[in-house]
C-alpha cells in the first residue's frame, strides 16, 4: 500500500465518522468508522496534540496545533477531572480541542485507543492510567 492510499483511507474514515457520529454519545461512531477501515489504534500525545493512526494500510500521523511549546511541567494526574471531561465530552458539552485541553490540565501526557478490545486508556507521565470501554456500534 502507499503512503497515500493510507491517507485517503483515514480521511475518508474520518469524514465518514464525523458525517455519522451522533451530538451525544458520538465516540463509537467515529472509532467504528475507523475500525471499519483498518485502524487498529490510535495514540494521542496530547501537549503536541498529535495523533498516531496504526492501520492495515500504512501508520499515519496527524498534527493538530500543540497546546504547548517550548517547555512546560506537565500536569499531575486528576482522575476526577479526567473522568469529568469525559463525561463533557460524552454528553456532547464540549468541542475536541476543549476535550483534549481537558485531558492535559487532568495530568494526560497520552491517550490510547484500541479499536479493538473498544478501549481507550489515559496515562499520566507518572504512570497513572484510567481505562474506559466504549460500546460497539452499528453505522448507518
Amino acid at each position: 500500500m502507499t503512503t497515500i492510499h493510507a491517507i485517503g483511507q483515514l480521511r475518508a474514515a474520518l469524514e465518514r465518522g464525523a458525517a455519522v457520529r451522533p451530538q451525544v454519545g458520538g465516540f463509537p461512531y467515529l472509532a467504528e468508522s475507523l475500525r471499519q477501515a483498518g485502524v487498529t489504534r490510535c495514540r494521542m500525545a496530547v501537549p503536541a496534540n498529535a495523533f498516531l493512526y496504526l492501520t492495515e494500510h500504512g501508520d499515519v500521523v496527524v498534527q493538530g496545533e500543540p497546546l504547548v511549546t517550548g517547555f512546560a511541567t506537565a500536569p499531575p494526574f486528576d482522575r476526577a477531572a479526567l473522568v469529568e471531561a469525559l463525561r463533557a465530552d460524552q454528553a456532547g458539552r464540549t468541542t475536541f480541542p476543549e476535550f483534549v485541553r481537558g485531558c492535559w490540565d487532568a495530568g494526560i501526557a497520552w491517550y490510547d485507543v484500541d479499536t479493538t478490545a473498544r478501549t481507550c486508556t489515559y496515562y499520566s507521565t507518572a504512570g497513572d492510567s484510567y481505562t474506559e470501554d466504549y460500546p460497539a456500534v452499528t453505522l448507518p
